[in-house]
């Protein structure tokens, strides 16, 4: 994996909380700060790598909202899960043969979930 996507977030720690506890990612390295707050976190799905942070006050470096794209073999099932979380999008069949689906997190960036694997 070449490529770490990276978002910014206003509440980390409960950014970390939804994608690991909601969605299923899986929590890598999470350095805090002096005063316990998360400054960098690593997240897992499948072979790919997301970093984390808070936002730093420099617009060159914080993210706004961000799309993301993540394959499931099963999406139908992962959605079951995923109670709680503000639905973007029912599962649906896509015209270019994916079954697909996409919530919204704490912090308005949006998570699509699908078989498509470009």
């Amino acid at each position: 994996m070449g490529i770490h996507a990276t978002l910014r977030y206003d509440d980390p720690r409960a950014a970390l909380d939804f994608l690991v506890g909601t969605l299923g990612l899986t929590e890598g390295r999470v350095a805090t700060a002096d005063d316990g707050t998360v400054a960098h976190a690593e997240l897992r799905w499948e072979d790919s790598t997301l970093l984390l942070g808070p936002r730093s006050g420099d617009p060159r470096f914080d993210t706004g909202r961000a799309v993301l794209y993540l394959t499931a073999a099963d999406p139908d099932a992962l959605f079951a899960r995923v109670g709680g979380a503000e639905v973007v999008q029912e599962p649906v069949d896509q015209p270019y043969g994916s079954r697909e689906f996409a919530v919204a997190d704490p912090e308005g960036n949006v998570w699509c979930f699908g078989t498509y694997r470009p």
